[in-house]
């Protein structure tokens, strides 16, 4: 009995998705001009009271009640500006017409901006894939696709928006390592575009349910936290003084070995094992030194 009854909650407490369509509403200028004329109307029919009040009156009556009805049902539009329409609290359509408009009056209207919104998030604290604590913020913009979905899925759609950049920016954070100084991995660091791009899928998806999309984003702060920002420096510097020496090092080499093969090669001097090891030792000293060495001139034979 409890297996039956559990997919039937699940469906009772599922959400009830909304879906934008285009409301039937009418401009506004040509009611504008109803109200106008309801105006003279009235006006003349007060002005008929005293000598014909059986033509005043209703003059009167008729242009103010046209005028009372005419006149709540306006509404105005600005260039990406929607009203979406209800009726008694069901959703009749969006209406995106720029402009002066008007819809029966017992109809309400609620304005939304469907422009772009640009959002820079809080610095937040992530650890990243090795555990590492990080300092992470981006810039978001994000403007709504689907009016229905904002005002009617959410209960607040721009507090909605900042949650799930949060939660977005965390994921991501979380997914990829700081930096990687060997660059055999995809970091946060080196890698702006790929994790730009999987940011922005990240927060697509999640708020695809409140009918918004992101146009762009990318982080605009990133760096280790502060409790181990002076660590990870001086991690950075010896391992850019390792690789500085093992590149110098090998380099070294190469020209040590190419030096030797052409000496041998041409026949300039032949050097046994003993005074290879020694020009192989003067030239590595030479090639690896942070200084600059002093030559020292040997005015005997090779030997002395």
């Amino acid at each position: 009995m409890a297996t039956n009854a559990t997919p039937a909650a699940d469906r009772h407490a599922a959400l009830t998705l909304s879906q934008e369509r285009p409301a039937s509403t009418s401009s506004g200028y040509l009611m504008l001009f109803v109200m106008l004329v309801a105006i003279l109307v009235a006006v003349f029919g007060a002005s008929q009271i005293d000598p014909t009040p059986e033509i005043g009156v209703p003059l009167l009556l008729l242009g103010a009640l046209t005028f009372a009805f005419v006149t709540p049902g306006f509404y105005m539009l600005q260039p990406n500006q929607a009203a979406a329409i209800t009726l008694f609290g069901s959703y009749r359509g969006t209406d995106r017409n720029t402009g002066l408009r008007w819809i029966v009056p017992w109809y309400g209207k609620k304005k939304l901006s469907v422009r772009a919104n640009n959002i820079i998030s809080d610095k937040i604290k992530v650890n990243d894939l090795r555990g590492n604590p990080i300092e992470i913020a981006a810039q978001v913009v994000w403007r709504v696709t689907d009016t229905a979905q904002a005002l009617f899925d959410v209960d607040d759609y721009k507090a909605f928006v900042m949650v799930q950049i949060e939660a977005a920016v965390r994921t991501i954070g979380s997914r990829y390592p700081y930096d990687d100084f060997e660059h055999q991995e995809v970091t946060l660091r080196g890698n702006h575009d790929q994790v730009g791009a999987e940011l922005r899928q990240e927060l697509i998806a999640r708020l695809a349910m409140a009918g918004i999309t992101v146009d762009e984003c990318g982080f605009t702060h990133l760096a280790y936290a502060q409790e181990i920002a002076g660590a990870m420096l001086r991690r950075q510097q010896a391992q850019a003084v390792v690789a500085a020496r093992q590149t110098l090092v090998e380099g070294a080499v190469g020209m040590v070995q190419m030096a030797l093969e052409q000496l041998s090669a041409k026949g300039v001097v032949e050097l046994d094992d003993e005074r290879r090891a020694a020009m192989v030792s003067n030239l590595m000293v030479v090639l690896c030194g942070e200084r600059d060495t002093q030559p020292i001139v040997n005015a005997g034979s090779l030997y002395q």
